[in-house]
């Protein structure tokens, strides 16, 4: 099993949409492919349509959340494969989040090897995956840091709006420190996301990240398309949802792309 971290600390780089529909696409193109949601915001889990099965009246503050998540593997020491779960797509699998991972990384802080937990987690896996894909909430803390020390690969969604390589620096200076645990760690890839052929800043960007990045840039770009947007309220990906979009098309190239470069 090959893992890869989706990891940018800004919000709404479109790292949730790419872990979805890469993942959805791997997954019809006949590979096995497991999601591991590790953002409070749960936000992977609704856009694929885990959560949406759960009234929010089944369950509140003074009770136990009504399925097993992530939080449950990184605190309380549950297996990878107890919380292990079939989404709408055959060869394509979630762990879930959930609101309680929220208070994670301060339960975290006074454990053994805390940045390895989910490294740990994911060795004893049962299940046979050819990709493991990790959603990381948008900052670099504890959470964003096991997803780092776990993976393979880390692969950076960009959008292509003004100051989109700010910050950048710092994600690349925390993935070379965390060599010093996870050796094997090195950027697989960036992704150009929310490009509107209409504007000229969006070329600029592109050719901005292609200079920053070289060639590891991948050549399938993600446009801005408001059938992506649409398609996690409905807990689908963009395959299930509108598979002539060219939001749709644009995901199934990357994930041919992808498997052609991570094979």
């Amino acid at each position: 099993m090959k893992t890869f971290v989706i990891a940018n600390q800004k919000g709404g780089v479109g790292k949730t949409t790419t872990a979805i529909n890469l993942g959805a696409n791997l997954a019809l193109l006949g590979k096995k492919v497991l999601l591991i949601d590790l953002d409070p915001q749960a936000n992977l889990s609704s856009g694929i349509g885990f959560s949406q099965q759960y009234d929010k009246q089944s369950w509140d503050n003074k009770s136990e959340p009504p399925y097993k998540s992530i939080y449950n593997v990184l605190v309380e020491g549950a297996s990878m494969s107890s919380v292990f779960v079939s989404t709408s797509i055959p060869n394509l699998f979630l762990v879930p989040s959930h609101l309680s991972l929220a208070g994670a990384e301060i339960e975290m802080v006074n454990m053994l090897t805390r940045e390895q937990l989910l490294k740990k987690a994911i060795s004893q896996l049962k299940e046979s995956i050819d990709y493991a894909i990790i959603d990381c909430p948008p900052s670099l803390g504890l959470l964003t840091i096991n997803a780092l020390t776990a993976a393979d690969k880390v692969i950076i969604p960009v959008q292509c709006e003004y100051f989109a390589l700010e910050g950048l620096g710092q994600l690349l200076e925390t993935t070379k420190l965390i060599k010093g645990i996870n050796p094997n760690l090195s950027i697989g890839g960036a992704v150009l996301t929310m490009y509107d052929s209409r504007t000229k800043l969006s070329e600029s960007v592109v050719n901005d990240v292609k200079d920053f990045f070289g060639d590891i840039v991948f050549q399938s770009i993600i446009p801005r398309n408001v059938r992506l947007s649409e398609a996690p309220s409905h807990g689908k990906s963009i395959a299930d949802y509108d598979p002539k979009s060219t939001g749709a098309i644009a995901y199934r190239k990357l994930a041919q792309e992808f498997i052609k470069r991570f094979a």
